[in-house]
């Protein structure tokens, strides 16, 4: 099956660029760490005072800070909707759901885009959470430069049976498990478009009136952003539960030189801290720039 990608822009951010970790704000660490390795399958990699790093050996993919008495989010505001834990296989994602149901949770939410299969959920404090696989790209539909998506009933059934003809039983997430993508609520979709897509590079692989989903390389979407309950809104406050950060990882110096470049160019502010870039879109989500 011929596959057609998007074209690239001259000004689309480095095809190799992906999401890497997200950093949370949470109410109560313990509480936190507890249904992030049991239920879900992290690893607490590194613990210190109010802030933890988990993941898979060798793979950090979230920071949790504690700040005690953080207000809930407010709900309509800018800020996370959710990020996504990309599974590396179909059985991954069956012995995942094996786990989850294990601990007597209900079943999560669900969507089959065609592109992948996900699962959703919250954490403790209400942070949306995507479990998902991707379909592979041979599968995926383009027309032009718009990749079809959908959201339809995910065959529960056959993840588990998947896991089952594989007779592994769950350890926690795999090898090759990433942060796959993020998705934020903002304020105004032209506005986002022109931050993520026009200033940042990232391509935009489908829109709708009141959502955008981008990526780098050809990707199904890095990034997805919405104003469903964010539309004209503002930040949370500061002393709410929720995103803190997410990091956009290059593969060098000189790809993420070019982004920073216009970046600067569009008089966005860029703050440096050792080898990371600090920007912010015009919510003031803050993104690191990292070379991996």
């Amino acid at each position: 099956m011929n596959v057609t990608l998007p074209k690239l822009r001259p000004t689309s951010i480095d095809p190799r660029t992906v999401i890497g970790q997200v950093s949370l704000t949470v109410a109560d660490l313990d509480r936190s760490i507890a249904f992030y390795t049991g239920p879900l399958g992290f690893t607490v990699l590194d613990r210190e005072g109010s802030n933890a790093t988990l993941g898979l050996p060798g793979t950090p993919l979230l920071h949790l800070v504690e700040h005690q008495g953080a207000n809930p989010w407010p709900g309509y505001a800018t800020g996370l909707y959710h990020f996504a834990i990309l599974l590396p296989t179909r059985a991954d994602l069956g012995r995942w759901v094996k786990n989850w149901l294990a601990y007597g949770n209900p079943l999560p939410g669900q969507g089959d885009h065609l592109v992948s299969e996900a699962l959703y959920l919250s954490d403790p404090d209400g942070n949306g959470i995507e479990i998902y696989r991707d379909r592979p790209r041979s599968e995926w539909q383009w027309d032009g430069d718009t990749v079809k998506m959908d959201s339809l009933p995910v065959d529960i059934r056959g993840l588990q049976t998947a896991a089952e003809a594989e007779g592994l039983a769950w350890s926690g997430f795999p090898a090759g498990t990433t942060v796959g993508h993020i998705h934020l609520q903002v304020g105004d979709i032209p506005k986002a478009a022109a931050f993520y897509s026009e200033i940042l590079g990232f391509d935009i692989v489908a829109r709708m009136p009141s959502a955008l989903f981008i990526s780098a390389g050809g990707y199904h979407h890095h990034i997805g952003l919405n104003t469903w309950h964010s539309r004209g809104a503002n930040a949370a406050p500061g002393d709410s539960v929720g995103l803190r950060h997410f990091t956009v990882r290059f593969a060098d110096a000189a790809a993420r030189a070019q982004v920073v470049e216009r970046v600067t160019a569009a008089a966005v502010d860029v703050e440096w801290n050792n080898d990371t870039a600090v920007v912010r879109d015009p919510w003031g989500t803050s993104l690191h720039l990292v070379v991996a």
